[in-house]
């Protein structure tokens, strides 16, 4: 904050405070719009050059992208990240967003088209607030957006909405998911039609809080010592609305086949699970949170175990990092996002760049942003 030594400046501070409180009351009614739209303007004063990719939807903030292919185009389901004003704090609760946007791209390198709101915080009857990363599915001619949102008690549940079209909008279910909890749902189909539900995320995504199988307020944050939190799996059922059977433990396993302990901060599952399937392997990828990389294992099987075998992406510019990797045109592609727009945390920009699969089946570490 700038302080003036003398009295000879009151006049023009309070002519600036006038115009200040103006300008406030005007932002009122679109403050959304008005936040998002500055995020052109900051980029543009910003090096570029240091940046492996540039923010694909300018003007919006978006992040946590879940990219699908459906129907020969991309999809991407992100975040939609605005400045509510939110106080920071280390359960992410100005992660304040209240909606979702879908957007589609014909091309990799193409127009991005964004559909509008395909669903809100107020049209999900049990959701209070906190709309965090969403995954999508299609099946039974229908898709499926699956989403966190804290409930009226503030505790994190997976919900579910449905729709005909994969722009939506999409109709919410009545309740969230039964056996659901936590955050991060990402869902993958296997090649036999099964589909199977990963999700979870330690800290304010609230995982450690159902260690002992029930909602525990108290918990710490992650354990001190022995083995750190493992992610949470589950079979979907046909109609893709609930789960075919009991949640589950996805075992990351380090070379020796041992779990990692919760002090391995580099390599323990933080947030933000992802599957995909590669010559018939299964990888496992995910954000170790406060460490910052997309880290990744891989499994013979969806269920796992899965042995870690190194970093996908190094830390990005921001606090966060949050992941989907998808197949498009005979290439393979990694979404996430950075903050190369805003410069804050909780202002993202979903970006996309081209992933390599190594011929031993490792996956070539991709470096974001030049230090």
């Amino acid at each position: 904050m700038i302080k003036f030594r003398t009295a000879k400046y009151l006049p023009f501070v309070l002519i600036a405070a006038s115009a200040l409180n103006s300008a406030c009351q005007k932002q009122s009614s679109t403050e959304t719009e008005s936040s998002e739209a500055k995020s052109e303007t900051t980029a543009a004063a910003k090096d570029t050059s240091k940046y492996l990719s540039q923010p694909l939807i300018p003007g919006m903030y978006t992040a946590d992208p879940s990219a699908h292919v459906f129907n020969g185009k991309i999809y991407i389901y992100p975040s939609h990240d605005i400045d509510a004003g939110t106080p920071e704090n280390d359960n992410g609760d100005h992660f304040d967003m209240r909606d979702y946007h879908v957007f589609s791209m014909d091309d990799i390198n193409g127009k991005v088209t964004d559909h509008g709101v395909a669903l809100d915080v107020k049209d999900v009857a049990w959701a209070k607030r906190q709309m965090w990363a969403p995954d999508a599915a299609f099946k039974n001619g229908k898709y499926y957006l699956y989403f966190p949102a804290k409930d009226k008690q503030d505790i994190f549940r997976i919900g579910v909405a449905t729709s005909t079209s994969p722009t939506g909008p999409f109709k919410a279910e009545a309740k969230p998911i039964d056996g659901a909890y936590s955050i991060d749902p990402a869902v993958y189909t296997d090649t036999d039609g099964t589909s199977y539900m990963y999700f979870g995320g330690i800290w304010g995504g609230q995982l450690q809080r159902w260690a002992t199988g029930k909602y525990d307020s108290t918990a710490a944050p992650e354990p001190a010592n022995g083995v750190a939190l493992a992610p949470k799996m589950a079979k979907m059922r046909a109609d893709m609305l609930g789960f075919d059977g009991p949640v589950k433990d996805v075992q990351i396993l380090d070379e020796n086949g041992k779990p990692f302990p919760a002090t391995n901060h580099d390599k323990r599952f933080f947030e933000a699970a992802w599957v995909h399937k590669y010559n018939g392997k299964y990888y496992f990828s995910y954000s170790t949170g406060d460490t910052h990389n997309i880290a990744y294992a891989i499994g013979d099987s969806p269920a796992g175990p899965f042995t870690y075998k190194g970093v996908l992406l190094n830390p990005v510019e921001g606090w966060t990092n949050h992941h989907s990797v998808v197949e498009f045109k005979g290439k393979w592609y990694l979404f996430y996002h950075d903050v190369q727009n805003s410069g804050k945390t909780f202002l993202r920009n979903v970006k996309v760049t081209e992933l390599t699969h190594n011929p031993d089946g490792t996956i070539q570490t991709i470096t974001a942003v030049k230090s």
